[in-house]
């Protein structure tokens, strides 16, 4: 199965879902630092990360949508929504965050909010698992050359080493 967003052969999507991913465990940092007595303007930062991740769950979502167009029913079409879903939920909980300190003075954060992005980090953790699972099936017909394959072919411009496979 092919992806339809790619960049140079490499599937667009899975590179957009880690920033969001990894901008909501910056966010919950942020956060945790807050509660735990830090500065006032970390739960501010933590806020606007949130945002920022938001904004990119978005874009992966719609990556993922784009993708699953073209797949047919199966194991992988199953795999392919079920993480969309996941990445959703995961979404959904740090929105509902984000909604709730809108409001907020300095938009700090507060313990159950807390908990509540730390269990949003957790079905996040799920969708990180079923991501890896679609890559597998994504690449499972196309294998990279690695160690000396990967230099066959490469011109080497003023090398003064030359690597040559041994033969069998």
């Amino acid at each position: 199965m092919e992806s339809r967003l790619r960049v140079q052969g490499h599937p667009i999507q899975p590179m957009l879902v880690t920033f969001p991913f990894g901008l909501f465990v910056s966010a919950v940092l942020f956060d945790l630092a807050d509660v735990a007595g830090g500065p006032a303007f970390l739960g501010e930062v933590g806020y606007w990360t949130a945002v920022a991740a938001l904004v990119a769950a978005a874009l992966a979502g719609v990556a993922g949508m784009v993708d699953l167009w073209d797949v047919r029913a199966g194991r992988t079409r199953r795999t392919m929504v079920t993480f969309n879903l996941v990445n959703a939920g995961m979404a959904a909980l740090f929105l509902l965050a984000c909604l709730i300190r809108a409001d907020a003075p300095q938009r700090g954060a507060t313990a159950v909010l807390v908990i509540t992005e730390l269990a949003a980090l957790a079905v996040g953790a799920v969708g990180v698992r079923l991501g890896a699972r679609l890559m597998r099936q994504f690449d499972a017909g196309r294998r990279e050359p690695s160690g000396f394959e990967a230099l066959e072919g490469v011109p080497a411009a003023g090398a003064t080493v030359e690597i040559i496979r041994p033969r069998a």
